[in-house]
């Protein structure tokens, strides 16, 4: 099944965080918080203007963010669990830097 967002939403698959710190203690899993860093997997068309203009994302499917703790509501998809969130909700696009 494919799944297409509208207007300006974005649907992002978390990133799992390590489970172990720096210090190599092992976090549980009861412990753990939820990821703020996703993949993100499927963008909508965009967000028009009062005028009718339509106004392109700024993420792309394959970008790295950040979001909000609370962002987003939970789907699940061919057993495959995701957010979907207004591209307003992601707070930057993490960029690899250049050698």
């Amino acid at each position: 099944m494919s799944f297409r967002p509208l207007h300006d939403r974005v649907v992002v698959r978390r990133i799992e965080q390590e489970a172990k710190t720096k210090g190599g203690i092992i976090i549980p899993d009861t412990a753990k918080e939820k990821p703020q860093e996703g993949e993100v997997i499927a963008v909508g068309p965009g967000v028009r203007d009062a005028q009718g203009h339509l106004h392109a994302p700024d993420v792309k499917a394959g970008d790295r963010v950040i979001f909000g703790k609370w962002s987003g509501s939970e789907i699940k998809i061919d057993g495959a669990d995701f957010l979907v969130m207004k591209e307003s909700d992601i707070i930057g696009v993490l960029e690899t830097a250049a050698v």
